[in-house]
């Protein structure tokens, strides 16, 4: 008996629990007052359709539509080009897709609102509910790249009429911030390229040489030094991803210094310290290579007897601190400033490098130079260990 008594208590408390729990579910549910959450599906909305846009109109549009349709509660509602007819979602797709392009004509071509009654809008039929269109041009930096145009079964509103235009600034806007992403992309291309350009000619054919003089001599060794090669090259001319690991970056220059070791032998001194929590980092693709190379070139080939180079890779909280530091010749500081802003480039990669960095994580984010001549040089960087949109790929 006690035991019934037991279980029956049990199951009224796990009832009333669960009356509790649904009480509180639907009191967040309606949380706040019906303009609250009005704004809050807003946002929401908003929030689906952006990285829709971001794609750019061609490639976003189809997914983009219903979220902008949601937005202003309309019938249906269209994306064109200008030309051709991007997407539709809602009723009357059959007998009014097509002519979306020409509804959109004089937004297209002056940059404005236009309100269209059923004599250019509907389709004869009785039964459809699409018989008004307000149509907006979408423009990025003042040009016109096509229309956002809403359809409705009654005479729009006033605003209805305003809604569709603050839809379409806000749909202009993602459009805007995706040429940009797409700008940024293909510059970021650009400027691997140069860098892939700029990889020293003479590193090339001295390390071939380098190779061919061990052929006879210690053949393994040849052999060893040719397949460092091909994945030093390999890995530089990549062609996928702005962004890779620290870890690999530095393979990559343990790869061209065994080569360039083949070259100088005992003359070329390497000191590597690296923290291994800065390994996984994600860091800019290329951004190492060229400051090494650098530091061959003046630490060596400017002078007689051994040249040392030091690499250090610092764990410094939410950053990583990197460092190349030779003891050559050094460098006049005013040409090294006149490198970075772009008026030289006699030092490979140096503005190059400085550039990407200041443009992926901030200005605070630049290279620092510390040389003088007869001094040496240390070239100094901080990369943030996360930052957004910055992945290794």
């Amino acid at each position: 008996m006690g035991t019934a008594i037991a279980i029956t208590i049990g199951v009224i408390v796990m009832a009333g629990g669960a009356v509790l729990l649904g009480w509180l579910v639907r009191s967040r549910l309606v949380l706040g007052s019906p303009e609250d959450q009005a704004t809050y599906r807003v946002l929401h909305i908003t929030s689906l359709a952006t990285p829709e846009l971001r794609a750019g109109l061609h490639a976003g549009a189809g997914r983009a539509a219903r979220h902008l349709r949601a937005l202003l509660g309309t019938e249906a509602l269209a994306l064109t080009d200008g030309r051709e007819p991007l997407a539709w979602d809602g009723v009357g797709e059959d007998r009014h897709a097509a002519q979306a392009p020409g509804h959109a004509t004089d937004a297209v071509q002056d940059g404005s609102t236009a309100v269209l009654g059923p004599e250019a809008v509907a389709c004869g039929d009785p039964e459809c509910p699409v018989k008004f269109a307000i149509t907006a041009a979408l423009t990025t930096e003042d040009h016109v790249v096509g229309a956002l145009t809403a359809y409705t079964a009654g005479r729009p509103s006033a605003r209805l009429v305003r809604a569709v235009e603050e839809v379409a600034r806000f749909v202009s806007g993602q459009l805007e911030l995706a040429q940009l992403d797409q700008s940024r992309a293909k510059l970021a291309e650009a400027e691997i390229r140069a860098l892939r350009a700029q990889i020293s000619p003479h590193f090339v054919y001295n390390s071939l040489g380098a190779i061919a003089s061990y052929v006879r001599t210690d053949p393994e060794h040849a052999r060893e030094l040719l397949l460092e090669f091909a994945d030093f090259t390999r890995y530089s001319f990549r062609r996928h991803g702005e962004f890779t690991t620290l870890a690999e970056e530095l393979r990559s220059i343990e790869r061209y210094l065994m080569l360039e070791r083949a070259r100088f032998g005992e003359r070329l001194e390497v000191t590597l310290r690296v923290a291994p929590e800065v390994l996984p980092v994600a860091v800019p693709f290329l951004c190492l290579q060229p400051l090494v190379e650098n530091a061959v070139r003046h630490g060596l080939e400017g002078q007689p007897g051994t040249g040392r180079i030091v690499i250090v890779a610092e764990d410094a909280g939410n950053e990583a601190t990197i460092s190349i530091e030779d003891d050559g010749v050094g460098m006049d500081p005013d040409h090294v400033l006149a490198t970075l802003v772009g008026e030289s480039g006699d030092h490979v990669g140096l503005g190059n490098v400085d550039e990407r960095l200041r443009s992926v994580f901030g200005d605070e984010y630049g290279l620092v130079v510390e040389t003088a001549p007869g001094a040496g040089t240390k070239v100094s960087m901080r990369v943030p260990k996360y930052s957004p949109g910055v992945h290794a790929s």
